[in-house]
């Protein structure tokens, strides 16, 4: 069939008459309305349903990486409790080197033993009053020390090694007057701490309150 004839054809083709159109009009048609419909059922349905595709994608992809957090989280639980009870255990240590009200004056004595071992002169030594904090209190302390430099660093090696925990703070080291620059006179503030006991402790919320 030539390309003249086949046009000539296609436009003799009776478009109320379907059923008297040749085997090869119809399985046309049939060919291009499903292409058309498919095309239409592609524009309208699958492709909306592709970009819902692609979110749910994303949100599996958020989710399972969540879940993978999660899940570490969960892996390490025990460790994690290890450590709390390691932290405790090292608080419990920490708070047993703070003194309580009863021993405060042995730790002041203590202190006092240290410099008369070192080889230091007194010239004061005055407390301050407590400063209170959440569960502990400070007690600092002004001292003034006079002797060499090996026996002031030797104080302070024997404050540090003391059981109970004591700061110096605020240090001021100068020559000692009328020494002739063989002395050294030292100033400093010695804190000591204490836990405060249950009592302490709430009255000091309700104060807060």
């Amino acid at each position: 069939m030539r390309v003249n004839e086949f046009f000539d054809e296609l436009r003799a083709l009776d478009q109320h008459n379907v059923g008297s159109w040749p085997a090869w009009a119809y399985v046309g048609a049939v060919v291009i309305l499903s292409a058309v419909l498919l095309g239409l059922g592609s524009w309208y349905f699958v492709l909306p349903k592709g970009d819902e595709l692609d979110r749910a994608r994303q949100q599996e992809t958020s989710l399972r990486a969540e879940f993978e957090r999660k899940q570490k989280k969960v892996a390490n639980l025990d460790a994690y409790k290890e450590q709390l009870a390691e932290m405790r255990q090292t608080f419990g240590d920490l708070l047993r080197q703070l003194p309580s009200q009863t021993e405060v004056p042995n730790l002041l004595n203590d202190i006092s033993q240290t410099r008369l071992a070192s080889g230091l002169e007194e010239e004061l030594f005055k407390p301050r009053p407590e400063l209170v904090k959440d569960f502990y209190a400070v007690l600092p302390n002004d001292l003034v020390v006079t002797g060499s430099y090996h026996e002031l660093g030797a104080f302070v090696s024997g404050v540090a090694a003391l059981p109970r925990i004591v700061t110096l703070d605020n240090v001021s080291i100068q020559p000692a007057e009328d020494s002739q620059g063989q002395e050294l006179r030292m100033s400093v503030v010695a804190n000591t701490y204490r836990y405060l006991d249950g009592d302490e402790t709430a009255g000091t919320t309700e104060d807060d309150q």
